[in-house]
């Protein structure tokens, strides 16, 4: 037997049926009429920079985006570079944003019912499309580098008076341009502070390592003097000078390393423990009229400073026995009065006199002479002229006065010491010193022997010359207005002659025209060549015991005319 549906039921199930289809026509008619009039708009829920543009038409988001961001590219845009924060000019940095580009990043109106729908209640964040200038964008950034750059600083300890500060390592930072560059890109226009990436450059001490330093070493030793003790005296180095000479680096394992400026501490200990220190005194010969006496030597005492003050970072560590002691050293004389006395200052063994020279040059001439009066050179010692008389400058009692320079004359400070570089020279020559270094001038003098005369020029040109013999020679200047003397004094040993050869191979001088400067006239002189030999004889037999050839040429001193600029 067959059941049929009852007539009620179908009639209610045709019209649910009838309503759903309305509602779905209805439904279908709104998202037809919703996208024919959104058609030329920009999604719903979208967002540029935060400006909610989403349902506008494309003309009307664009002037709205304009209005809204646009005042943000005449600001400096606010970046972050590590710890440091500063702007920087988007419109110097050639930025600037494309808008149609940027719109066209919020895409089509969707098709999907579902995205359309649920649009209503959400938003997207769409990024601006940005036009830049890469090349002045990176420029500006390397500008920044000035800024943002800074080296690694290693943490330290420094002293407020006498109180210990611990300083923190700060790790040094580079800008990373390549990724800074994109970042700016990205965020410039978006109206917050862009973050722009750095390198850290590390540091290798740490604020822990720094502390220990602090309370093991550093505190302790500025907690109270240190004594040094001397010969019946004593020094105080106190915390405030030892926190001045206290010295940190890194130890690279995070830590300081701990040291004491010397120099420092030994100038502030020095002159209390003074007057337990001898001066020494070499032997002198000086002259008492014609007669030579002896000025005795005396051996000195003084503190091995460097030595002493070695333990001194130990000794700061402690909290009590805070001494150390001063060690003395004996210092004897390098010229003894023994020596002296062995010397026979009666016996002349050479003597040079030469004179001719202007007031100015005299004036050098007798202080150069002060300066080697009474030098001894002891047996194997080499004397440099140099050595015994630097510098030759104004404050050690040197005045400007006549060189020849290039052939020219002209002046300077120290002039006519070479005269007495001639006068010393051939003192030792006949003396029978070895020659160790000399030079003679490049143009001749006429008032010295020809090839026998010499020049300095300090720190360039020296006269060096070594004692040979068994006993020391003495040293003696005489110094007047018109001439100077140079005697060698002691045990003679050889009978010493000189031979100056012919002169040979002239040169013509040159003519020089100075126009419109300080200028002195010359005549000029010629070049030539000319040998000097030394004989060395025994005294008394006259046996030759050397024989020593030097060839020396001289240049042509120009002819120097001088013309005003006027002709």
């Amino acid at each position: 037997m067959t059941s049929a549906t009852p007539e009620p039921d179908r009639r209610s199930l045709r019209r649910g049926g009838l309503i759903a289809a309305a509602v779905f026509g209805l439904l279908v008619l709104g998202y037809g009429v919703d996208l024919g009039f959104s058609q030329d708009e920009v999604p719903r829920g979208v967002t540029v920079a935060g400006v909610a543009v989403g349902g506008l038409e494309r003309t009307a988001a664009e002037q709205l985006l304009r209005e809204e961001i646009e005042p943000r590219l005449t600001r400096p845009v606010p970046v972050r570079v590590g710890t440091l924060q500063t702007t920087l000019d988007p419109a110097a940095a050639g930025l600037a944003l494309d808008w149609p580009a940027t719109l066209d990043h919020a895409g089509e109106q969707p098709l999907n019912p579902w995205t359309r729908l649920t649009s209503l209640f959400t938003s997207r964040e769409v990024g601006v499309a940005t036009t830049a200038d890469r090349e002045r964008l990176v420029g500006a950034l390397e500008a920044l580098r000035l800024q943002a750059d800074r080296p690694p600083a290693e943490g330290t300890i420094r002293f407020e008076g006498t109180m210990p500060v611990p300083v923190d390592p700060v790790p040094g930072q580079n800008l990373d341009v390549a990724g800074a560059t994109e970042a700016m890109l990205a965020g410039w226009a978006s109206g917050r502070p862009v973050a722009l990436p750095v390198r850290e450059i590390p540091v290798s001490t740490t604020s822990e390592g720094i502390r220990t330093a602090l309370t093991e070493v550093a505190e302790p030793a500025v907690a109270g003097p240190v004594t040094i003790t001397g010969d019946g005296a004593k020094a105080m180095l106190e915390p405030e000078v030892i926190a001045t000479a206290l010295r940190f680096a890194p130890d690279g394992k995070g830590g300081l390393t701990v040291g004491v400026d010397g120099p420092i501490v030994i100038d502030a200990l020095a002159p209390q423990l003074a007057d337990t220190e001898v001066e020494g005194r070499d032997a002198e010969i000086v002259f008492q009229g014609s007669s030579p006496a002896v000025v005795p030597s005396v051996d000195g005492r003084s503190i091995d400073w460097p030595k002493s003050v070695e333990p001194l970072l130990e000794v700061l560590t402690r909290d009590e026995n805070r001494m150390l002691p001063a060690l003395y050293v004996d210092q004897p004389a390098k010229f003894t009065t023994e020596e002296a006395n062995q010397i026979d200052a009666g016996q002349v063994i050479s003597s040079f006199t030469t004179g001719g020279f202007a007031a100015d040059s005299g004036r050098n001439i007798r202080r150069v002479a002060e300066q080697v009066d009474g030098a001894v050179v002891e047996p194997g010692e080499t004397f440099s002229l140099n050595a015994a008389t630097a510098p030759r400058n104004v404050a050690n009692g040197y005045v400007e006065a006549g060189i020849i320079e290039d052939g020219r004359p002209k002046r300077g400070v120290g002039g006519g010491v070479s005269q007495f570089a001639t006068t010393l020279y051939n003192a030792s020559y006949f003396a029978g010193m070895t020659d160790v270094e000399h030079q003679e001038h490049s143009y001749y003098i006429s008032r010295y022997p020809a090839g026998r005369e010499a020049t300095v020029f300090e720190g360039a040109i020296d006269l060096r010359f070594r004692n040979d013999g068994r006993a020391p020679v003495l040293i003696q200047t005489v110094w007047t207005p018109s001439d100077v003397t140079v005697r060698f004094l002691g045990s003679k040993q050889y009978d010493v002659e000189s031979i100056t050869g012919e002169r040979t191979n002239f040169t013509s001088p040159q003519m020089q025209t100075i126009l419109g400067e300080p200028c002195t006239s010359s005549s000029g002189s010629q070049g030539f060549t000319v040998t000097d030999t030394r004989v060395l004889r025994e005294p008394g037999s006259g046996a030759e015991v050397d024989r020593q050839t030097r060839r020396v040429t001289y240049d042509p001193q120009p002819i120097v005319v001088c013309e005003s600029s006027g002709g």
